[in-house]
C-alpha cells in the first residue's frame, strides 16, 4: 500500500462472513464518536458489507466533526451523519432512535491535567447514552487497559481476570463500562464489552511506533517487553459482528491479536528488514498487559492479516514516508499517566 486511499479500501474491504452476517444484524446502526482513528473506516466497512448484502439498513455516525473534510467523506459514502456534542443533554436526544449501537466515544489522550473530562466523557455520557438507547443493541468500546499487569509468559488477562486499572484513564475506562453494566441490568438492555488492545493501521500503532524508532535511530525501551496488537480492519470487523452478541447482563470480550509479541524481537524484525541495527534502553519486566482473546477467536474466527504481514506492510510505509497519525499508543507506560 503505498497510498490513503489503498490503505482505507483495505480497512474498509469487508469479508464474505462479515457480508452473510450483517444480514442478521436487525435494523439500522448508529455509530456514536465516530471521529476517531478507528470511526471512519469501521462505519465504511460496515456501509461497504450492507451494500454488498443487498440491504437497505442505513448507517448513521455521530461526531463533533470538528474536521468538516471527513463530515463530507462519510456522507459521500452513504452514511448519514449528525454533527454533534454528545455531552449536550439536549442534542444527544434528538440523535434518532436505532436498533443498534457502535459507542466509540472517550477520552485517553491528554488525561494528565484534564482528568475532570476524561471522567465526564468516560462515565457520565455512557449513562446518557444507555438510557438514551435501552432498547438498543450497544457494542461498547472499552480496552484491556482495565486488567492489571500478568505474567509475560501467562498467555493474558481473560474475560474472567479481574479488573485492577492502573492510573485515572484506565480507572475512568472501569467506570463505563460499570454504567453501562448497571443500566443493562436496569433496563435489560443487551450490550457488549469490547476490551481492545491495540489495534493500529500504517499511521499509528505499536508497530507504526517501534518501527519508525528503529528507522530513525531512537533506542526502544524494553520495560514493557511484551504486547498484543491487532489490525484495525479485524477489530473493526470483530466490533460490528459483536452486534449479534451483546446481552443482558452485558457481555465482556477481549479483542486483540493471537500472539505475545516480543518488543525486542519485534524490533529485531524490523531491523532486518530496514537494514538497520535497533538499540534499546532498560531490561524487561516480568510482567506486561496482555489480552487473552480467544474467546473472541472463537466467536469470530482469528484475525486475517499477520503479524508477519502487518511488519512488512509497516516498513514499506515508512520508508516510503507514509503518512502519521500522532496519537501514541503510550503502551510502555507502566503507571497509568496518560
Amino acid at each position: 500500500m503505498n497510498t490513503i486511499a489503498e490503505l482505507d479500501n483495505k480497512l474498509s474491504t469487508p469479508s464474505p462472513t462479515l457480508v452473510k452476517e450483517v444480514a442478521s444484524i436487525k435494523g439500522d446502526i448508529m455509530i456514536l464518536g465516530v471521529g476517531g482513528k478507528m470511526g471512519p473506516t469501521l462505519a465504511k466497512l460496515l456501509k461497504r458489507a450492507i451494500d454488498q448484502a443487498g440491504l437497505r439498513k442505513k448507517v448513521k455516525a455521530a461526531s463533533r466533526f470538528s474536521n468538516a473534510t471527513l463530515y463530507k467523506e462519510l456522507t459521500d459514502f452513504g452514511i448519514e451523519c449528525y454533527t454533534v456534542d454528545l455531552l449536550n443533554d439536549e442534542k444527544l436526544a434528538a440523535l434518532p432512535e436505532v436498533e443498534n449501537v457502535i459507542y466509540m466515544a472517550g477520552n485517553k489522550f491528554g488525561t494528565s491535567g484534564n482528568e475532570h473530562f476524561t471522567w465526564v466523557m468516560n462515565t457520565y455520557l455512557p449513562g446518557q447514552v444507555a438510557k438514551k438507547y435501552k432498547h438498543a443493541n450497544i457494542v461498547v468500546f472499552s480496552t484491556g487497559n482495565v486488567y492489571p499487569f500478568v505474567s509475560i509468559k501467562s498467555g493474558g488477562a481473560d474475560e474472567a481476570t479481574q479488573p485492577a486499572p492502573v492510573g485515572e484513564y484506565a480507572q475512568s475506562c472501569l467506570g463505563r463500562e460499570r454504567v453501562f453494566e448497571h443500566f443493562s441490568i436496569q433496563y435489560q438492555t443487551n450490550i457488549l464489552l469490547f476490551r481492545l488492545n491495540y489495534a493500529l493501521d500504517l499511521r499509528y500503532g505499536v508497530l507504526n511506533e517501534i518501527g519508525r524508532s528503529v528507522w530513525q535511530d531512537k533506542p526502544i525501551d524494553l520495560t514493557m517487553g511484551y504486547v498484543n496488537v491487532i489490525w484495525q480492519g479485524d477489530a473493526n470487523e470483530m466490533a460490528i459482528r459483536s452486534l449479534l452478541h451483546c446481552s443482558s447482563p452485558a457481555k465482556i470480550l477481549n479483542v486483540t491479536g493471537d500472539e505475545t509479541i516480543e518488543i525486542k524481537a519485534l524490533a529485531l524484525e524490523f531491523g532486518k528488514q530496514m537494514n538497520k541495527t535497533p538499540s534499546f534502553k532498560n531490561q524487561p519486566a516480568e510482567t506486561a498487559l496482555l489480552n487473552d482473546s480467544s474467546h473472541a477467536h472463537q466467536l469470530f474466527g482469528k484475525p486475517s492479516v499477520s503479524l508477519t504481514e502487518m511488519i512488512q506492510w509497516t516498513t514499506h510505509w515508512i520508508q516510503i514516508g507514509g503518512e502519521e497519525i500522532n496519537k501514541p499508543t503510550h503502551f510502555q507506560e507502566r503507571k497509568g499517566n496518560f
